[in-house]
């Protein structure tokens, strides 16, 4: 966790986030300084930040959206007051109406970043500055000490060369809280196939199969935000195992880069799960990762129980050999 400190002094209205990275400054301020690098962190994972301009000057402007993953969409801005490359940026951070107008009912700060070269890589210091004790109360109402720590969770992927962080390492879970699990695979193979893998059931029925000696029997996809979708799966032959299937609705889909979808099994009244994948390709390999948030502890540690990653990691295998090999694609 690159986060180390976050102190919110009431007293001089300042919210300051320290963190460190194994990394050099020179390569953290590149993550910070180029959109498609910043966007893959500033926000946390299940509201993640598409920088939809990007004028990176003093009295230049960015402006954001993130997106929740139920549709829920917040825009906001920033104006750079001050840029010393690579030690430190200043920016007016606040949010703004769907038309980029700034929005006057939501706190508005000033963030000072600043980055120092340390013996094992680079410190940052983010120092945000209210204009009332209101405001800043109101902005950690929001719940941004929280979210600041799962964002900057996903900086140390985003500060190593992707294959060297995920090559080899298969199918990987990792635990955010009691509801929430993150989990990642990279696959040899460009971002646009991998969509296509997702999202065309002739595709789809060449490699999301689980384990070895099952079929898949239904596949309706689903393409925009509202369409449903169900999938369905039985054993081949003498193999054991009783026929089941998921069933569910698109929430969020922004090709090629993100498809949000609830989940249940069929002919159950559930519990929902939410499904939250994203895409993102760096040297010809896409780093897949699923968020998945369930709706207690025991539904989560049950559902991991039944082998489902094992399922996943049997698939992705499948995904490589065949379809982003070239083996099977129309």
């Amino acid at each position: 966790m690159p986060v180390i400190d976050i102190n919110a002094d009431t007293e001089n209205l300042t919210l300051t986030v320290t963190a460190e990275f194994a990394a050099p400054i020179e390569r953290v301020w590149y993550a910070y300084s180029d959109p498609r690098q910043l966007e893959r962190f500033w926000g946390p994972p299940s509201w993640p930040a598409t920088f939809l301009t990007w004028d990176h000057t003093v009295g230049g402007r960015a402006d954001y959206a993130m997106t929740g993953p139920h549709g829920e969409r917040h825009r906001a801005y920033w104006e750079f007051l001050e840029i010393e490359e690579p030690n430190r940026f200043s920016v007016l951070d606040g949010f703004s109406d769907d038309e980029g107008k700034p929005n006057g009912d939501l706190p508005a700060m000033r963030m000072d970043f600043t980055f120092e070269p340390t013996t094992d890589g680079t410190r940052m210091v983010t120092s945000s500055r209210f204009d009332s004790l209101e405001a800043l109360e109101q902005v950690i109402a929001m719940g941004v000490i929280e979210g600041t720590r799962m964002a900057m969770s996903q900086i140390d992927a985003v500060l190593r060369d992707l294959r060297e962080y995920a090559e080899g390492k298969g199918t990987t879970v990792e635990f955010i809280d009691d509801t929430h699990i993150s989990i990642t695979r990279l696959v040899n193979g460009p971002r646009d196939l991998v969509w296509r893998a997702y999202t065309e059931p002739d595709l789809i029925k060449q490699w999301m199969l689980g384990p070895d000696g099952w079929e898949m029997t239904e596949c309706e996809v689903g393409l925009k935000a509202g369409d449903r979708y169900r999938n369905s799966w039985a054993p081949v032959g003498d193999n054991e195992g009783e026929p089941f299937g998921f069933e569910g609705e698109m929430l969020v889909v922004e090709a090629p880069r993100r498809a949000v979808q609830s989940e249940r099994m069929q002919g159950t009244d559930g519990p929902d799960i939410l499904s939250d994948v994203s895409f993102y390709e760096e040297d010809g390999a896409t780093l897949i990762t699923v968020i998945m948030e369930f709706p207690d502890k025991d539904t989560r540690d049950g559902i991991l129980a039944t082998g489902m990653t094992d399922g996943m990691e049997a698939s992705y295998q499948r995904l490589e050999s065949t379809v982003l090999a070239g083996e099977s694609v129309a």
